[in-house]
């Protein structure tokens, strides 16, 4: 197992966030070349000719005009795209975020001192939450070590997400409520939210200034399963967070007008650390084969997930772990660095708790009993109906391909990244007989609060290669070379990307500065041509690399006939 360093003293967390350089605009003749050649595959010669015709007006008209008033933006923010992005990718959304954004996954603890057993979900749990409250400690008292590409420090904003956070549901657009503080800042909330059986419940996680330990978190969880399990379920209001989102709003409402003790306890839940979901399903799931634990993670019982938080904490009954998170406030980079930390330190104690016993005398959890009326459970009632038919239709599975990993591809020069995107576009290419649109996640932390980029793998020299490989007269010389010569465009292309010379966002920023000043939209973006190759969120392929470590997840397809394809490479699968 690979160790990592997670804790610094030399540095603090938050220390480079003022001097990280701004996010670039790019140029718009730079940006509009780029745009071109990701049309290419998907369009015929007259196709591609009349989008070249109507990419060269944009170019020499309008587009001059948006050019220069994004130029005057980008002058005015660090971050040109941030606010934007949070709006129209996830905040402005109105169908249910829950389903079609949130994203989860296993956690991988079974591949070493926890495999699946019954009996084991609170005696794991205790110790898998207190590692996580260390991790937010680390956080809180910017000891958390600054993450870098090579030398260069890398924006940390999306850890100040993790915890504490959570999204409130608006009319016409929702909000993202952070209660987060480090130390220095003052004060922080320290409770979390029990969901079990349809019944909340909270309790704090700091004693007399110390994070309560596994045996007293143990105590806790223990005494709020006992009396779900010997008591009626209750009326399982977190249900609501995975409806539509302004029927979330109206519903919130009117819950708050029912009682004005129920805003008090939606935001002791908005504001909690996190939500631990105790969960009596149990899960099968083997080093080879997560797709139980990650069917349940992603789509599982909406009465104990409260979609709207960016940390679900799911322990299953028998012992397996899940994470459900919103993904507004952050990527899922900032919760694998968390589970790599979880995974990492329940190996170091050989899965057990190593320290005292002694359980202190804390406050029993309280119980956040809401003021419902016959509405409201009809309410909730409905949005369970319209969960369960929503996630019917999604096919999922999360296997282990263990002939070869990273060691073996790196071996022969090859990037591992590349070398899956790559094997993807063949895989569709053979399934389908056309080339894919395909979305790859970019990071920009390099640039102040910077997040993602779109990155287009299906490229003219992708498509030539697949093309290559499924002509039974073209040499084996003949497809290393296409394929070689794919590798670098690709390569190239994700290197300009995570430099902030990517052309979607950048794109984004154009239209959207045309629709604040009230311009009709330009031809470029109503063309058949954008959507046919991915833009505007049309992708067929919504891929990401997780990450080189033990942790994955996913999210459903972009579109719905599409593909989600989340991945994460080891030295030898």
């Amino acid at each position: 197992m690979e160790n990592q360093v997670f804790e610094s003293s030399e540095e603090r967390t938050f220390q480079y966030q003022n001097s990280l350089p701004s996010l670039p605009v790019p140029t718009l003749d730079e940006s509009l070349k780029k745009y071109l050649d990701a049309v290419k595959p998907f369009l015929n010669q007259e196709e591609y000719q009349r989008t070249e015709d109507i990419v060269k007006k944009f170019e020499h008209g309008i587009g001059k005009v948006l050019q220069h008033k994004l130029l005057e933006r980008a002058k005015e923010k660090k971050n040109w795209l941030e606010e934007w992005w949070l709006n129209v990718a996830y905040l402005d959304a109105r169908i249910p975020t829950q389903i079609y954004y949130n994203f989860g996954g296993a956690g991988p603890y079974l591949e070493h001192y926890w495999p699946p057993k019954e009996g084991t979900q609170i005696e794991r749990g205790c110790i898998a939450v207190w590692h996580t409250l260390k991790y937010w400690e680390l956080i809180r008292t910017e000891k958390l070590v600054v993450h870098r590409h090579g030398n260069m420090p890398l924006d940390m904003n999306q850890f100040r997400m993790l915890f504490c956070t959570c999204k409130i549901p608006g009319i016409t657009r929702d909000s993202l409520g952070n209660y987060f503080r480090t130390e220095s800042e003052g004060e922080c909330p320290s409770h979390l939210i029990v969901l079990c059986r349809g019944r909340v419940f909270a309790f704090d996680a700091v004693h007399e200034g110390h994070i309560v330990s596994p045996p007293e978190i143990f105590r806790q969880l223990d005494y709020i399963q006992k009396r779900c399990h010997n008591e009626p379920d209750g009326p399982g209001l977190a249900a609501l967070t995975s409806g539509e989102r302004t029927q979330w709003a109206e519903t919130r409402e009117y819950l708050t007008n029912l009682d004005p003790k129920n805003l008090c306890l939606l935001e002791k839940i908005q504001s909690s650390l996190f939500v631990i979901s105790l969960d009596d399903s149990s899960p099968h799931g083997t080093p080879e084969d997560y797709t139980p634990i990650t069917k349940l993670a992603l789509i599982g019982d909406p009465t104990i997930r409260w979609g709207d938080k960016s940390y679900n904490c799911i322990l299953f009954s028998n012992g397996t772990f899940g994470s459900n998170c919103d993904h507004s406030p952050c990527d899922a980079m900032a919760l694998v660095v968390l589970c790599s930390y979880v995974d990492q330190k329940i190996f170091e104690s050989e899965g057990r708790w190593k320290g005292s016993d002694k359980v202190r005398d804390i406050p029993w959890p309280e119980e956040l009993v809401f003021t419902l009326n016959q509405n409201m459970l009809n309410d909730i009632e409905h949005a369970k109906e319209r969960y369960s038919q929503q996630v019917s239709d999604l096919q999922l599975v999360n296997y282990a391909f263990t002939s070869f990993g990273k060691a073996l591809t790196k071996k022969k020069g090859l990037h591992p990244d590349t070398f899956v995107q790559l094997g993807l576009q063949l895989a569709y290419y053979k399934l389908h007989g056309h080339p894919g649109c395909c979305y790859e996640t970019a990071m920009t932390r390099r640039f102040y609060h910077g997040r993602t980029e779109t990155m287009r793998p299906c490229t003219v020299e992708a498509v030539e290669w697949c093309k290559s490989m499924l002509d039974p007269s073209c040499s084996s010389h003949k497809r290393q070379q296409q394929m070689l010569k794919a590798f670098a465009k690709h390569n190239k292309m994700m290197k300009e990307c995570e430099n902030g010379k990517g052309f979607d966002r950048h794109l984004l920023g154009l239209l959207l500065i045309a629709k604040e000043e009230g311009l009709s939209v330009p031809e470029l973006f109503t063309d058949p041509a954008f959507t046919r190759s991915g833009g505007g969120g049309n992708f067929v392929l919504s891929t990401s690399l997780v990450g080189y470590t033990k942790i994955g997840g996913a999210a459903v397809p972009m579109i719905h006939h599409g593909y989600g394809i989340f991945y994460r490479i080891r030295d030898d699968r």
